[in-house]
């Protein structure tokens, strides 16, 4: 075995193991948003991002903008708020300045349910990255996960 495969090996599982942890998370948030709260963890995902937009410039994301916050396809984002709208939880209208753009805002029954389901969503997922780190293929990325500065690293205020 060359040295390059070797690397190749070493980050392959270094792979495997955050996306072992991001698995878990998701499905401990997700049991845990479902029963508590009828929300999916995407679903309070797309709340939660859409909950920080404001008035000022930049302040409102497009469709494709908030499909890159939520890490899913366009066409599957555009499901997910339909989905919410449905619910009463989002409401969509044109952008004034430019009659193409598609704005979406939570709705305050939306913000109403993302406020109640924030503590369990916090609760649970300090629970799995709890029982993550135990996990010595783990504990590294609880570890990078617990010290990033979220603020900084993804320009949210």
């Amino acid at each position: 075995m060359t040295a390059a495969d070797t690397a190749s090996i070493g980050l392959a599982h270094g792979w495997y193991a955050l996306s072992l942890l991001h698995g878990r998370i998701e499905s401990h948030l997700e049991r845990a948003l479902q029963s508590g709260h009828d929300l999916s963890a995407r679903e309070y995902s797309l709340l939660d991002v859409l909950s920080h937009q404001h008035s000022g410039e930049g302040g409102h994301l497009r469709m494709n903008q908030v499909a890159d916050a939520v890490v899913l396809s366009q066409s599957a984002t555009t499901r997910l708020v339909t989905r919410l709208e449905d619910r009463g939880l989002l409401s969509r209208y044109l952008c004034v300045t430019d009659r193409r753009g598609i704005y979406t805002d939570v709705t305050p029954a939306g913000l109403a349910l993302l406020a109640e389901a924030r503590p369990t969503h916090d609760a649970a997922l300090r629970e799995a990255l709890d029982q993550a780190s135990a996990d010595p293929r783990l504990a590294p990325f609880v570890t990078t996960v617990e010290t990033v500065d979220a603020a900084g690293a993804f320009g949210q205020s």
